[in-house]
Formats: structure tokens, sequence, C-alpha cells
């Protein structure tokens, strides 16, 4: 990993940023690198209310918008947007709608990279919708102006159909503000973190190999 001049990352639902790439984010603070975090989404169609419950569908909204804030400030994010979209229908909104939307954000921001999911290998319809639109706003930047596109990518034939990742970051250094920004998401991780925890501490070679690399692709955009 190297220095940015600006980071942009933009993934439809919170908890996106904190399994695939908060040991990136984590390194790139560290570096002095600006780093905005745009979330589409409140993920208000989440289907974890907890157990025992402490959340309502009314009620999660609020919730999960405060677990963003919280991820956020766990590792080191000033700078979070959230677009106001609703979950589960990114899939239906029309695309120049957000194409639009994250090319005001390239126009202002300015990033020399820009981090969103692989389109159709990323499982979820609202990540490959939100990744698809991210890379047709990139692509009609002027090609010398365009920052560099990393793509998250974890569909079970991700490897198969685009190869080995192009860039596999070693993020050992961060594990600790990773675990706290999965730990921040309690509505949806909080069954997990027990057991996740125990793996870590055991240190079991596949969790620690997935938990400590976060894996890239990077779009052909030619």
């Amino acid at each position: 990993m190297e220095k940015e001049k600006q980071l942009l990352v933009i993934f439809p639902h919170p908890d996106d940023e904190a399994f695939g790439v908060s040991g990136t984010i984590a390194f790139h603070v560290e570096k002095g690198t600006p780093v905005t975090y745009a979330c589409l989404t409140l993920g208000e169609m989440g289907r974890n209310l907890g157990n025992p419950p402490f959340a309502t569908r009314e009620s999660l909204p609020n919730i999960r918008k405060k677990e963003l804030q919280d991820a956020a400030a766990a590792l080191g994010i000033n700078d979070l947007r959230m677009l106001g979209y609703r979950d589960k229908t990114i899939e239906f909104i029309d695309e120049e709608v957000l194409i639009n939307h994250f090319s005001s954000l390239i126009d202002e921001l300015q990033p020399s990279l820009v981090i969103t999911f692989y389109p159709g290998y990323a499982v979820h319809p609202d990540h490959d919708a939100c990744g698809a639109a991210v890379v047709k706003a990139v692509k009609r930047i002027p090609k010398e102006d365009r920052p560099k596109l990393h793509c998250v990518a974890f569909s079970n034939n991700c490897v198969e159909a685009l190869g080995e990742p192009d860039i596999i970051n070693d993020i050992a250094p961060y594990a600790q503000k990773k675990f706290a920004a999965i730990s921040a998401h309690r509505s949806q991780t909080q069954l997990m973190i027990p057991d996740l925890d125990e793996k870590l501490q055991s240190e079991e070679p596949s969790v620690l190999a997935r938990f400590y690399t976060e894996r890239f692709w990077t779009y052909n955009l030619d």
C-alpha cells in the first residue's frame, strides 16, 4: 500500500466497509490520506434485529446510523457521507441518478483512489448496482484524469472468473481497528463477534488469512 492523495470509498450498506476494507482504510488514515466514505443507505432492511432483539423495523435505521458513525470513528474517518437511498432498492434506481451522484462526489473530492464493489461478483443486488454505477462514473472521466479503481469481489466464482486478486493488502497492523469497526455494527455482528474473537485468539490459520488480508481487483475501463 502507498499513501494516496484522497481515498473515496462507495458502498451501499453500513458494515460493507468493516469486513472488506477497514484495514485498508485504517492504513490510509494513519498515513494522513483524507478518506471519504459514501454510504448509500442505512441498511434499514437488514434482517438482524439483535438477539435478544433490541431493535424493531422502525428503530433499526437510527440504530444502524449510529453504528455506522461509531465504525467510522473507530477507523478515524472524518468525512462520512450518508447519501439517503433506501436499502434493497439500489438495483431499481435509475442508474443515471447514481452515476451523476457519484460523478459529483468524484468532481468534488478529486480522489486518487476509489474503492467499491466489483459488479456481478459481490453477491447482493445493491452491491452489484452500486459497483456498476461507480465503474461507469469513473469510466466517463478522461483516461488521463481517472483515479485508480479497486473493486471488492467475494462471490464463490470470483477467482475463477476474474483470476487472482490484483492487490492483496496485509492489514495485520490494523487488525484491532478492523475488529473494532466490525464490532461497532452490533446489530449485524453481535452473534459472530465471540466466535471470531476466539478464532483470532487461537490463531486459526484460515481465519487469520481472511482477516489479515484485504483483496481487490482492478477494473478494466478500456
